[in-house]
């Protein structure tokens, strides 16, 4: 009784749980990046994500303090302090003075050293180490502890990667270089498909269903096929490698999407409006400027969503038509591939990264995607 005539219920839930299993598909390691790019490398090693609000069991290597920080007391040379370096919840459950035998003594124990030193120590981090002779050296023994250590947050990925970090650390030069290289490649196709779809969709001339069918079977052309002659092509007419290249190159693979998606939306326009425009006088620029560009805002914004994440995400073409040698224009991408060979096991550089990459297209997509699923299904019905 209560199904609708001409509704499937198993269907409609089938569609469903499709809907929310890609979504968490999608969903999951995108929180997963967010939450790991605010860990430390050691929480990372030890732990999933998905743990990041408990304690966990780490193995750390500490240091005790310098030599040089020793203390007479009675008979004996003292250096005492706490191996977490400050105020720490984490809890020692072992402790050892070699690598190869980490768990040798618990909390409260006394271990001897090699030099006669007797170290001991407690399950806070705190030491005490005390030798009948003076002890030298310009380092502290290291001491290999198996700790619960409470979860921590910090902001100092992002602080390494945007600011302190080094050549191959530093993203922010790599983020404005992928801005200078997105925002023209995403205007410029936008700008030359609405005057070519405003064409194709109104204006009468010789050719244009021609020019129609060349533009479909274009879409199917894979770039690829054309990297290589269009970069002999500018290095022939003198644009070589630059922003001015890759600009042109993103724009000649973004345009036969742009043309097509923009031409199917215009074309649904009611004709009543355009030749309204022509009654009062309008030419075809004003009708174009005035009348269809603002009606087909939908469409424009679908197209800039595709052209923006593509052009952001790209690595081929920036590397064909972009990167030099002197890495001044190097793009997210591509510093991203630099640090998996620099810094591949620096896990939360390498997530902190990833998110600042994903970062804007995420906004993006988030900021105009209610047009999206206008613009796309524009003119496949009528």
């Amino acid at each position: 009784m209560n199904a609708i005539a001409g509704q499937k219920p198993g269907l409609i839930w089938a569609l469903r749980i499709s809907v929310i299993v890609l979504v968490g598909l999608w969903l999951f390691p995108t929180v997963g990046l967010f939450i790991s790019s605010f860990r430390t490398g050691d929480q990372i090693a030890t732990s999933g994500w998905w743990k990041a609000l408990f304690p966990t069991e780490q193995n750390l290597t500490l240091r005790t303090a310098a030599p040089e920080t020793q203390v007479p007391q009675g008979d004996l040379w003292v250096i005492e302090g706490n191996l977490f370096e400050g105020e720490s919840d984490a809890e020692i459950s072992a402790w050892g003075t070699n690598a190869r035998d980490i768990s040798a003594y618990g909390p409260g124990d006394m271990a001897e050293l090699r030099g006669g030193e007797r170290l001991t120590v407690e399950a806070d981090g705190s030491y005490r180490m005390e030798a009948t002779e003076e002890m030298g050296g310009r380092r502290g023994p290291r001491v290999f502890v198996t700790a619960v250590v409470p979860p921590e947050f910090t902001l100092q990925n992002y602080e390494t990667i945007l600011i302190s970090g080094g050549a191959t650390d530093n993203m922010a030069r790599a983020f404005f270089n992928t801005l200078t290289v997105t925002i023209p490649a995403t205007i410029i196709p936008i700008l030359v498909a609405a005057f070519a779809a405003y064409a194709l969709a109104w204006m009468e001339f010789p050719g244009r269903a021609l020019l129609i069918a060349a533009i479909v079977g274009l879409l199917v052309v894979p770039l690829q096929l054309a990297l290589i002659p269009l970069l002999k092509f500018h290095n022939e007419i003198g644009i070589g490698k630059g922003y001015l290249g890759v600009w042109m190159a993103h724009t000649g693979f973004g345009l036969p999407l742009a043309i097509y998606l923009l031409r199917n939306y215009m074309v649904g326009i009611p004709r009543d409006i355009i030749e309204n425009a022509r009654v009062d006088g309008a030419t075809d620029f004003q009708i174009f400027t005035r009348i269809i560009l603002p009606l087909s805002f939908p469409a424009l914004a679908s197209f800039a969503i595709f052209q923006f994440l593509w052009t952001w995400n790209d690595l081929l073409v920036a590397m064909v038509f972009l990167i030099d040698a002197t890495g001044e224009t190097t793009v997210m991408t591509k510093q991203i591939v630099e640090l998996l060979g620099t810094r591949g096991g620096n896990w939360e550089i390498l997530a902190t990264s990833a998110f600042v990459s994903i970062a804007v297209p995420l906004a993006v997509f988030f900021a105009m995607q209610k047009y999206l699923v206008r613009g796309l299904l524009a003119g496949s019905v009528k």
